[in-house]
């Protein structure tokens, strides 16, 4: 390039910088921020100075969020405030949300600092009182103030899911006060191997000793080789207590060895009550793998056992899948009485579920005699069922059912009056809850809502559902909604946005729409950009490469931000869900579980016996999914009301036939569905 033509390319240069400058300056300003997103942003941050900067601003502007940046302000330097600052913030946003979440925070903060008068004085005004590091600390202020702490303490602790300063502070104060015994260490250690939370069990081993911590950790690394190394002989009591967790340990990974290892030595050395307790957890393992050997694994466990259950303190979750295990073996005359021995032993509160009274009643009918013998039994079976007889719940409607008939719906309750709804407008805490969720805030505004509607009556809840369905917040409209007991209005309770889109989807791809809006409402509350913690998205939860691969299945210009968009997540989601159930032989139960789980894993557990859909369902490994499938039924069954105008029962939800393997004559599955 000559000089020439080189002065020239830069003066063009210089003319296209000139030009794009002054379009930038002489553009239109950019929209102002909003200033609880932008405190939101420095919270997230960690910018302290920007954040009281805003800070100070909300309370100037007297902003109707200022509480929650006041309380992010605040939160962010927690751990070097003094209690007259926090006082303050009390007083600033008193009966409010942010006051009671600032003092479960600051309750915390207190136990972290051993400040125990201030904890003494701030404890008994928390409201919410749902945090369970806060009470273990007050239990402890409780033993240092002389009273007695030892049974609320020990469910406290037992109930621990994580380490956590609180519950760890306490136990280890109580062990040194010689208020919890190591009785309770040992068991709390088998609770903690039993629920697969090794860091825990690793954290409570030293309260016993250093050569204990040694061995837990040793056995939870590797279970198998640490039995090995187990010299014969007489054997202590924390020897056979390590042996035990080496069982239980095995066992979470591969019952089958776990009941070799008992078989060749373990049953006989550990005593009955240990012995019984492996059983048990070898059968619960072998349970939610769905195995055929669960059932006799129980039955050794019962048989073994010295005492009862709830004395030798098995958990309501093994006797759960004791019961579930007996369901699934098949018709033989071990089932129900398997049913009913394992129900009796759960806690009165486990009992008292509906699950459980549904089953219960169903094992006293099987197994009463015939004629006039068995009347009694099959009268307390009618009566069980009675007691849980309703027409929105999963066990209700079946327990209906098998007492031959199908519950009407409660149609319209009355509607809120102008004044309820005035009230419900009116109402600081709503509006500070629609205020966040407008503004992409929605944990903190369902935090803020959930918050205020403590302690409503049923007229209030009503009117509070009303508002929630008005501003098309159907997340809060529904679970607001599901707090009535008097008042039910199912318009309220299972409402149909997007009706036009569903409907023309519905019938294009062959589905039932009570089928597709059961289950938006499960997954996403018809919250159109609802977001899970997997990443799965829209009013139907599409994981990005599902999306990506239906509309490839589909033939779709798809672009991975129209997921979110209602008219194309409805068309993909109803699309891959026409293939499950198709995948599925139309079985609605299994295609929901496979919507929820993945395909995959409903094929493996619909291996086994054929058994009715209602055992399966129970039967399902993953509590989520087990949850799910039930919510979705029961869903499409109230949803075909409202859109038909005819009842129709559950069980022709579940549908007639027996789920179990694939039968031979039935297509190969579709391999490549996601």
């Amino acid at each position: 390039m000559s000089i020439r033509s080189l002065l020239a390319h830069c003066l063009r240069i210089c003319c296209a910088v000139s030009l794009l400058s002054s379009a930038v300056l002489h553009a239109a300003p950019a929209a102002p921020s909003d200033p609880i997103n932008d405190a939101r942003d420095a919270l997230r941050k960690r910018d302290a100075r920007r954040l009281v900067a805003l800070r100070n601003a909300a309370l100037a502007d007297k902003h109707p969020l200022a509480s929650w940046v006041d309380y992010w302000e605040l939160g962010n330097r927690i751990s070097e405030v003094k209690s007259d600052e926090v006082e303050a913030f009390y007083q600033r946003w008193s009966g409010s949300y942010v006051e009671d979440r600032m003092r479960n925070d600051w309750l915390l903060e207190l136990g972290r600092r051993r400040d125990w008068p201030a904890f003494v004085r701030d404890y008994p005004r928390f409201r919410m009182n749902d945090d369970r590091e806060v009470n273990c600390y007050w239990q402890l202020t409780e033993h240092l103030a002389g009273k007695r702490v030892y049974e609320s303490a020990r469910a406290l602790w037992f109930a621990q899911r994580d380490t956590d300063d609180g519950c760890a502070w306490m136990a280890s104060s109580l062990v040194d006060a010689k208020v919890f015994g190591p009785d309770d260490i040992w068991l709390k250690l088998r609770l903690s191997v039993e629920a697969n939370r090794p860091r825990v069990a690793r954290a409570v081993a030293p309260l016993l000793d250093k050569q204990v911590a040694n061995d837990v950790g040793e056995l939870l690394d590797n279970p198998v080789r640490y039995l090995r190394r187990r010299t014969t002989g007489p054997a202590s009591t924390a020897q056979n207590e390590l042996a035990l967790l080496a069982i239980v340990r095995a066992a979470t990974s591969d019952p089958d060895a776990a009941a070799a290892l008992m078989d060749e030595r373990w049953h006989g050395a550990l005593g009955p009550e240990r012995a019984a307790w492996g059983w048990a957890v070898i059968g619960k393992q072998g349970a939610m793998r769905l195995s055929a050997d669960a059932p006799q694994h129980y039955k050794r466990a019962f048989a073994t056992l010295s005492g009862t259950p709830r004395a030798a303190q098995w958990t309501d979750e093994m006797l759960a899948w004791a019961a579930r295990s007996a369901l699934r073996a098949g018709h033989n005359g071990d089932r129900w009485p398997l049913v009913s021995r394992a129900i009796a032993s759960m806690s009165e509160s486990e009992q008292a579920e509906p699950t459980w009274i549904y089953w219960k009643a169903r094992a006293l009918a099987a197994t009463a005699d015939e004629g006039s013998g068995g009347d009694e039994q099959r009268d307390q079976s009618r009566a069980l069922l009675a007691s849980i007889a309703a027409p929105l719940t999963f066990y209700g409607k079946l327990a209906a059912e098998e007492l031959g008939f199908v519950p009407e719906l409660p149609w319209l309750a009355p509607a809120p009056s102008e004044a309820d709804r005035a009230q419900a407008r009116a109402n600081p805490g709503l509006a500070r809850a629609m205020q966040l969720i407008t503004l992409g805030l929605r944990s903190e505004g369902v935090r803020e809502w959930n918050f205020t509607l403590r302690g409503m009556s049923e007229r209030e809840l009503f009117a509070a559902a009303d508002l929630a369905c008005e501003r098309e917040v159907w997340d809060r409209c529904i679970n607001t909604s599901d707090r009535t007991r008097q008042d039910i209005d199912l318009q309220q309770r299972y409402p149909m946005p997007f009706r036009d889109i569903v409907l023309a989807r519905s019938q294009e791809t062959g589905l039932d729409p009570a089928y597709v809006y059961g289950l938006i409402r499960q997954e996403s509350r018809f919250i159109p950009d609802a977001r899970s913690n997997v990443g799965a998205m829209g009013l139907m939860q599409l994981m990005p490469n599902t999306a990506r691969w239906i509309a490839r299945k589909l033939s779709l210009d798809f672009k991975p931000d129209q997921i979110v968009d209602p008219r194309v997540n409805l068309q993909l989601g109803t699309g891959y869900l026409k293939l499950v159930l198709e995948d599925f032989g139309g079985s609605q139960a299994m295609a929901a579980a496979a919507y929820n789980a993945g395909p995959s894993r409903p094929r493996r557990w619909r291996e086994g016996p054929a058994v009715e859909p209602a055992i399966w369902a129970e039967n399902i490994p993953f509590n989520e999914t087990r949850e799910y499938v039930k919510k979705v039924l029961s869903n499409a069954a109230v949803y075909a009301v409202l859109l038909t105008g005819q009842t129709l029962s559950l069980k022709a939800w579940l549908g007639p036939a027996a789920i179990g393997p694939r039968e031979d004559a039935a297509p190969a599955f579709d391999a490549d569905l996601p």
